[in-house]
């Protein structure tokens, strides 16, 4: 479309200074700058956002990585302060503030109130025996398959190979028993006729394969366990509630101080008893050199992180732990 004006007043217009043109022509362009300019505003703000976002996602990453290093430190710290000979199950030590978020607890327990599965299964005692399948039978598991794991177990850590027991999983190219004492109690889990039983939670709680644990100690065994012996349910009842004190738990100031022969009496078990029934040398009670397996969990902030070992902290009269298992979980 052509201009409204004559040809004459476009020349003029064309040689007029910018700053006097007509006002609309001027509002334009104030305009498409205005957009120019809230447009790199608005990319400025963009890039400056990013970068804050970008600056405080390092700084959790770098806050949380510390807090895991010093939840482990505090894990570590509380498992260094109950490896000290003087340190007991109730000693205050054990449960320590450090600062204003950072903190350990510790539990200490003792390894040898478990069943042994090396020492119940070696040589084939049926007196000792006896006893893991009494527990198992506790547990809820079926004498069918009670018979199997038995078996299957005794298969699995007799030395002689060729022999095979009555209920026992035959070997085949993919099962083949170790012929060995356990390593582990998470080798149960490899043993024919043990997988259902070894899926539920806390089906180890009960077992150690650790050497220096024999007889099994009345002083930290847990109830089935008792049970396990054919101890009467009462007696068995009487006998926690006075070792474990008022407040109902092992290794703290209330327990009661007893000798063995006032547990066993407690238990219903005297000399006559115990020959019976067969378990005067598979019972004792706080035997000497003790091995605990002790459980410190360090805090900080809202990161935990947790240690567990099993150790004998004076072996021989000598000042020098002995570590059977570390792990950090």
């Amino acid at each position: 479309m052509g201009s409204n004006y004559p040809p004459e007043t476009n020349t003029v217009l064309s040689n007029v200074d910018p700053m006097k043109r007509p006002f609309g022509r001027l509002k334009s362009d104030a305009g498409a700058a205005l957009l120019l300019a809230l447009w790199a505003l608005f990319l400025l703000s963009a890039m400056v956002i990013a970068w804050a976002l970008n600056i405080n996602s390092r700084l959790a990453v770098s806050s949380n990585a510390n807090r895991v290093l010093e939840a482990e430190a505090m894990a570590s710290s509380g498992a260094d302060v109950a490896l000290s000979r003087e340190i007991s199950p109730s000693s205050p030590n054990l449960h320590r503030q450090m600062g204003a978020g950072e903190s350990y607890d510790v539990q200490i327990t003792g390894e040898c109130g478990r069943l042994n599965l090396n020492f119940l299964t070696q040589g084939e005692d049926p007196n000792k025996l006896r006893i893991l399948r009494q527990y198992l039978n506790l547990k809820g598991v079926d004498l069918n398959d009670l018979d199997v794991m038995m078996d299957s177990l005794l298969d699995w850590v007799s030395p002689t190979k060729g022999l095979q027991h009555l209920n026992a999983c035959p070997e085949s190219d993919v099962y083949h028993p170790a012929h060995a004492p356990l390593t582990a109690v998470d080798e149960l889990k490899k043993i024919c006729g043990w997988a259902e039983f070894t899926s539920k939670p806390g089906w180890d709680e009960d077992f150690t394969v650790v050497g220096t644990c024999g007889a099994i100690d009345l002083a930290y065994a847990s109830r089935d366990v008792l049970r396990a012996l054919g101890i009467p349910d009462d007696f068995v009842d009487r006998f926690l509630q006075l070792r474990q004190g008022p407040d109902g738990i092992d290794g703290t100031a209330d327990d009661a101080q007893m000798d063995q022969q006032t547990a066993f009496a407690m238990l219903g078990l005297n000399t006559a008893q115990l020959q019976q029934i067969g378990l005067q040398n598979p019972v004792v009670f706080k035997s000497p050199n003790a091995v605990f397996r002790i459980l410190s969990a360090g805090k900080s902030g809202n990161v935990t992180r947790s240690v567990e070992m099993v150790v004998q902290k004076q072996v021989l009269g000598v000042g020098h732990p002995q570590v059977f298992s570390w792990k950090e979980l």
